[in-house]
């Protein structure tokens, strides 16, 4: 499955106000990088692939349609798999993007 490019176009516009963005297709998806290290993707798999703090993961899983990422069968820690649907509501897009680039940001210090 190849990414959503129009939920490419719309993680390119949240971001579009950021300095040190840069994009590379990596994981069947396409990675938005913030200073060197990646925040958010828009998935191969469909929805958004978002790096979060760990410390922070069940709080932000309890949300619907919101789960820790899962890759080779094992959770990754400080990253969450939020579904297209909910995305597809512009003000939910544009929370999970600043999640993944407040962490990204924090990354490069």
């Amino acid at each position: 499955m190849t990414y959503d490019r129009e939920l490419a176009d719309r993680i390119r516009a949240a971001l579009s106000t950021e300095p040190g963005v840069t994009e590379k297709t990596m994981f069947g998806g396409l990675a938005f990088l913030v200073d060197g290290s990646l925040a958010v993707a828009a998935s191969g798999k469909g929805g958004l692939m978002v790096r979060c703090d760990p410390a922070r993961a069940d709080e932000l899983t309890a949300a619907d349609g919101v789960a820790r990422m899962v890759m080779h069968g094992r959770a990754m820690d400080g990253w969450l798999r939020v579904s297209a649907d909910v995305v597809d509501d512009e003000d939910e897009l544009r929370r999970w993007v600043a999640t993944g680039r407040d962490v990204a940001r924090s990354l490069a210090r």
